[in-house]
Parts: structure tokens; sequence; C-alpha cells
């Protein structure tokens, strides 16, 4: 079947998989206490999608096209057994026969235990979300008292393990912790690792995100380069979605993603994959479409493939050009169930 293009032209490329909805974090921006307590429902555990679904389903996006496949969740290294599921995926071969980009995104706070097994399993890329080195900052950030000394701890057992060009991605959010853009910068630096500052985003229903909250690419670029001095490096390689940023003393790069100020919406070209197995064409959709439905039942591998194809080519998702011209939010999935 070939590859199908969505209604603005653009290919199915990646897939974003979250494998719970569940974390062990409340970060504001994504999971606040006050909405996801003791009295949240999470999807039940027979509704969640199996290993060997996920399996099945991502060898179908990968004939549609698909070449990077990210686990997310929620926090995916709560999954149990997940290196059973990363061996699944390094086993998955494109039609040329060459090996998906597979990849991972956590919070770090398992890291240190599990970075061991998910390199042995063939997990080669990994991304950390981490928004602050000082502590205490962190520790509010978190809301659940984790301390960044196990997150730090986690990245060297990555690193140890054979990890190498970990991103340390950073929501920056004004009145928080934009005074961590440059220590963060900097330990990346020291460390060899790949830091990447994002604007904060009105995902979800409840963040209360407000405009003002915002920190511009710009001003990111401003408290680095008064420090160091760099140059562009291009778009990021896997897409339009980060802008990469070049030290002029050689001691690697950054990024900048613009979720905000700088749409990306006409390059996108990623779908994500619920833990029940719903597929979304955007982050800031209201709904998906139930592929679980059709993997429990008597479809075929082929019957997916054209039902995906066909849900991909009625995609004219544009919201963060939306945005700016409707001026006003819109109810949406939230980030936790679908990956950020």
């Amino acid at each position: 079947m070939s590859a199908p293009r969505d209604f603005l032209a653009r290919p199915l490329r990646e897939l974003r998989v979250s494998v719970t909805d569940r974390c062990n974090f409340r970060c504001t921006y994504c999971m606040p206490r006050e909405v996801f307590d003791s009295e949240h429902r999470y999807v039940p555990h027979a509704q969640v999608l199996r290993f060997e679904e996920i399996e099945r389903l991502c060898g179908i996006f990968v004939g549609l096209g698909v070449r990077k496949i990210r686990l997310t969740g929620g926090e995916p290294l709560l999954r149990r057994d997940l290196p059973d599921l990363v061996a699944r995926l390094a086993r998955l071969r494109d039609p040329e026969g060459e090996p998906v980009d597979l990849a991972l995104t956590t919070n770090g706070a398992l890291l240190a235990r599990l970075a061991p097994s998910l390199a042995a399993a063939g997990l080669r890329r990994l991304t950390v979300s981490l928004d602050a080195l000082d502590d205490a900052i962190f520790r509010r950030m978190n809301d659940a008292d984790f301390p960044v000394a196990g997150v730090l701890a986690g990245i060297d057992a990555a690193r140890a393990a054979g990890f190498a060009g970990i991103k340390l991605n950073m929501v920056v959010r004004r009145g928080v912790n934009e005074s961590q853009i440059l220590p963060l910068a900097r330990h990346a630096r020291e460390q060899g690792l790949v830091f990447r500052a994002i604007e904060y985003m009105d995902v979800g229903n409840s963040n209360g995100w407000r405009l003002e909250e915002v920190v511009p690419s710009g001003e990111v670029l401003e408290r680095i380069g008064a420090e160091f001095a760099f140059e562009s490096a291009g778009d990021d390689p896997d897409g339009t979605v980060a802008q990469r940023w070049r030290y002029l003393d050689g001691r690697g790069e950054f990024g900048t993603i613009s979720s905000v100020t700088r749409a990306f919406c006409a390059g996108c070209t990623r779908a994500r994959l619920s833990t029940e197995g719903g597929l979304f064409l955007c982050l800031f959709a209201r709904a998906g479409h139930d592929l679980r439905a059709l993997v429990r039942g008597s479809a075929s591998d082929r019957e997916i493939a054209a039902a995906i194809s066909a849900i991909w080519s009625g995609r004219d998702d544009r919201y963060s050009e939306m945005r700016a011209e409707a001026g006003k939010r819109r109810d949406r999935v939230e980030m936790s169930y679908i990956g950020g």
C-alpha cells in the first residue's frame, strides 16, 4: 500500500506511542495534582493495548511510511516489562530493510534502574525531561517531592549503559523556572547532552495556560547568547519541530522548540497512538479514531492499514497556526493520555 499524504500533502513519518496514561510526577503544566488526584480515573487495564497489539500496529504504520517511533506516556517506564516491548519494536524493519528509529521520552525517575535493560533490548535514543537543576524549583514543578539528583543519576546510568546524544528537554514557564535556562544549558555542555528549551504550550484543558507565561525562544537565545557564542545548525533533521544551534567553540549544540511563537504545522508528519489504541492526528485533537477495535476484531493487517491511510488522508489539523487566528482555546485531549 502506498504511503498516504494528508489533506495538506504531509506524509506520515513519525508515530508516538503512549504506553501508559499514568505518571509518578504531577507536573503543573501536564498533570496538575488538583485534577489528577486520588479520584482520577485512569484507563482500565483491560482496555490498555497489549504489547503484541502495539507491535502489530507499529508494524502496519511502518508499512505506511513511519520511520520513527517514540515511546511516551504518562511516564513510559511505569509500564511493566517495558524492555520486552522495546525488544519487539527494535526488530521492526522498513521496506528497505532498515531498522526503525526507536526512541523514548522519560522523566528519568526510574531510569537508573531500567537503563541497562532498555539498552540491551535495543533502544538507542533517549530524551529526558528536566525542567530545573535547582532542587527546590524541580521539586515544586514535579509536585512529587522527587529530587533532581535522582534524575541526574538516571542520566548517568543511561550514559554508562551506552546511550549517546541524550536530549535534555526543558519546558520553560515564566515566573516558574526561566532562571534555569543557563544552568541547564551549561550542564548539558559539560556532560555532552543536547539541551532543548520548549515553549510552554496550551495542551489539554487542565494546566491553566496563559500566553503571558510563555518564554519565547528568542528570549532563550538571548540568555544563552549572553554567555556562549553560537550559530544556526539548521532545523531538526527529524522534521521541522526543533531549531538547532551549534556552539562556536565546538562543544556541542542545543535546540529550541517554538511551539507557540513559530508554528510548525506545515511540516508536521506525526501521529499519536493513545494508551487504549486511539489514533490522534494532532497534539491538540479533541478525539481519536479507535484502532483497538480493529486489532481485537477480525480485521486483517491490510484492512487496518487501509483504515489508517483513509484517516490520515483526511487530516487537515493545524492547531498552532489556528491558535493565532482564532485567539482562543478549545477543548482537547490531555497530553498525558497521548504523549507530548
